[in-house]
């Protein structure tokens, strides 16, 4: 495909959440260009719009962001979930294939029973538990099946600058609290939105296709993670460790997802830094 003046590209939907705010505020190296579409310039869910839209910016490469996140929620509005992270990714990856764009998928570790007790392979076998993970995995089926040169790529427990996130929450709780609870018996990778943005940006310009798990390196439970976090903002919040069953949830969460790298290792990519030095950075560089 001819790049107009070599540059390339790229259209973000969900331009207005973590992540997607973090790609189109990323500084772009000069051959790149981003474009960033919200729900209110292109409504996933609307197939002709995604058609409109993507067919007129024609993008190189799409990277699909827009998504229903709310996990607890999503048990008792199960419609709306699958409307927005099935539906709309087949209309999204449609009106990408039309065009001959590179799609990229963003996907979950809630597609994993979370009852490994290793970390989870890009080939090892789905077993969403719950509606949120049901929706994903069926966006990244239609990805499969419509797109001719996808990424699908997995990533856990994120967080960064924009939109809420576990550690922001954290930090807000110790103001207003003496003491915290958080739950130790769930395992996985925190991910930090700045280095997950610069892998994305690393992998879309390789045909490198299939699915890749990324998240930052090492693992913790959010009880770990709590911890870490008032350490290195330097602050004494009494924490402490609970299990998962004290704090009843309508959506069962994994209770081990640590995403394995496999992928970015055989394609010699740059590996996701140690998740607490990634914390460090995010803590020194927000306010």
């Amino acid at each position: 495909m001819m790049m107009a003046g070599n540059v390339l590209k790229i259209l973000v939907t969900g331009a207005n959440g973590q992540l997607g705010q973090e790609l189109v505020r990323l500084p772009a190296p000069p051959d790149i260009e981003i474009a960033g579409f919200g729900r209110g310039e292109l409504d996933v869910t609307d197939p002709e719009q995604c058609r409109n839209v993507i067919g007129s910016y024609k993008p190189e490469v799409v990277i699909h962001c827009a998504a229903y996140t709310k996990v607890d929620q999503a048990e008792s509005e199960p419609d709306e979930a699958y409307r927005v992270n099935a539906d709309g990714t087949r209309n999204a990856a449609l009106a990408a294939e039309q065009i001959g764009a590179k799609f990229v998928y963003i996907s979950t570790d809630y597609v994993f029973d979370g009852r490994a007790d290793a970390p989870y392979r890009e080939n090892d076998r789905t077993d969403p538990q719950s509606v949120y993970g049901k929706s994903k995995l069926a966006g990244e089926q239609w990805v499969q099946s419509l797109s001719c040169r996808y990424f699908i790529v997995r990533t856990s427990w994120v967080y960064g600058k924009y939109g809420s996130n576990f550690v922001k929450t954290m930090l807000r709780l110790a103001e207003e609290r003496d003491r915290l609870k958080v739950v130790d018996d769930q395992v996985g990778s925190p991910t930090y939105t700045l280095d997950l943005a610069q892998f994305l940006l690393e992998l879309v310009q390789t045909d490198h296709y299939g699915i890749f798990h990324a998240s930052n390196t090492g693992a913790c439970s959010w009880y770990e993670f709590a911890k870490a976090i008032f350490e290195e903002r330097g602050m004494i919040v009494p924490v402490e460790p609970c299990k998962t069953d004290e704090f009843p949830r309508p959506a069962p969460r994994p209770a081990y997802s640590v995403l394995d790298h496999g992928a970015i290792r055989a394609h010699g990519l740059k590996p996701l830094r140690p998740w607490r030095e990634a914390l460090r950075h995010y803590l020194q560089n927000s306010e």
